[in-house]
């Protein structure tokens, strides 16, 4: 019924621990599909030991490419009606899939959420389309990540994962949810995401990791995601907007406050970018209170002047 998909590279102290919460989940009727992505320690022998050990783990082994190379790799491998994926450093509680294909069955819905140890909230929603994309650009009660979600498998058709990019969730989650007539959520943690430093997205936890590189391709990719959502749901088009430069003003705050180096450029377009709309932003009903306070720290001053 269900196909769990994780990727794996290099990851023998951890990988052991993310099969094994999948394992045991007291929902029985799925397989795991694990793609070893070219890993160089004995990654990938471990997940051969559990596909000898256990039938409904599907051993795929890979070249080294992206994430989303290597998800897009167990995609095309799964066979289930409902597909959800897990994280090779992260683990699920025993209940993580039943529970999350009861919310599904309950609510009649595509796609599912659940919460997580580090955003738990006893909740339930039931949102169309529009409703989930603007909580999942809120990030309180949920994030980009894949992990903590079960939807039918059809709203992946003829979607893919970016297999050029590195932050492949910001660039897709938007666009399978804007494919769910309804969006089933209860915030009860059933998963955990395990920050460490060889995350890839640990920078969004200690923002002095953040480099030039993944500054530009956050930037591009929330251009294009406010681009796509205002052709897509046109009357949030103010609401698209709002959220991307809510970013660029946390990311200058950030950048100043804590002098992270390389990123010159890139705070000077965003400098730019606000000082641009600025009114418009300080009007908006989305935008916080301390967000006021940092446009009137960080961007003050004519256009002219930069």
């Amino acid at each position: 019924m269900i196909s769990v998909i994780m990727l794996t590279y290099n990851r023998e102290a951890l990988v052991s621990r993310a099969i094994e919460s999948i394992l045991d989940q007291t929902l029985r009727d799925f397989e795991l599909v694990i793609v070893d992505n070219g890993s160089a320690d004995r990654s990938g022998a471990i997940v051969d030991e559990y596909a000898a050990m256990d039938s409904r783990v599907q051993a795929i082994h890979r070249v080294r490419g992206s994430i989303g190379a290597g998800r897009n790799t167990g995609l095309d491998a799964a066979r289930g009606e409902y597909i959800a994926f897990v994280d090779d450093d992260d683990w699920a509680e025993p209940d993580f899939l039943e529970f999350l294909l009861g919310l599904i069955v309950e609510n009649n819905a595509d796609l599912a959420i659940c919460g997580a140890a580090d955003k738990a909230f006893d909740e339930k929603l039931t949102m169309d389309a529009e409703q989930a994309i603007t909580e999942l650009l809120w990030r309180k009660r949920y994030n980009m990540a894949f992990p903590t979600k079960l939807f039918r498998r059809e709203l992946m058709e003829g979607l893919r994962f970016p297999e050029e990019k590195t932050f492949d969730d910001i660039a897709l989650m938007y666009k399978l949810l804007a494919r769910a007539k309804r969006v089933a959520y209860h915030g009860l943690p059933k998963y955990t995401f395990y920050r460490h430093e060889g995350n890839s997205s640990a920078w969004t936890t200690d923002h002095r990791l953040l480099t030039p590189e993944t500054l530009d391709e956050y930037l591009a990719a929330y251009r294009a995601r406010t681009k796509w959502l205002c052709e897509r749901f046109p009357g949030g088009a103010p609401r698209w907007r709002y959220f991307e430069w809510s970013f660029m003003i946390s990311m200058v705050e950030k950048i100043t406050r804590l002098g992270i180096a390389g990123c010159e450029g890139q705070l000077l377009d965003m400098t730019r970018e606000l000082r641009r709309h600025r009114d418009k932003f300080l009007s908006m009903p989305e935008t916080q209170n301390f967000e006021k306070g940092w446009i009137n720290k960080y961007i003050a001053g004519p256009l002219e002047a930069l």
